[in-house]
């Protein structure tokens, strides 16, 4: 989802665990095809993945525990606008109590003026 909106440059990273979704070779392939790397975590070393841990702790215990959907796509539903609210709207602490899309905005602001 975030290459077909964002057309990144070849090259981006995408950080995950060792899941064997990611460790298997359709998802390396299409990594590959869209000029992706992978980066993992270390084998057994859950530190190299804590800020995207942290991330789905956060969904799991924000939106989706105890819950029961009726369908996959009610279930995809919830996740797509919590991860909206996540991205948008909700403050983060260490990024001075601003949401990371306005970090992210800035920073880019930021970069631009240095480039110019």
């Amino acid at each position: 989802m975030a290459w077909f909106r964002r057309r990144p440059e070849p090259g981006l990273v995408l950080h995950s665990d060792r899941g064997s979704q990611y460790c298997s070779a359709d998802f390396q392939d299409a990594l590959t095809r869209y000029g992706m790397r992978s980066s993992m975590s270390r084998r057994g070393n859950c530190w190299d993945n804590a800020p995207t841990e942290s991330l789905w702790g956060s969904l799991k215990v924000g939106r989706l525990h105890g819950r029961r959907f009726a369908t996959r796509r009610a279930a995809m539903d919830e996740i797509v606008d919590w991860l909206g609210f996540y991205n948008h709207r909700r403050l983060h602490s260490t990024l001075g109590y601003v949401s990371p899309m306005q970090f992210e905005r800035a920073w880019l602001a930021a970069q631009q003026r240095q480039a110019a």
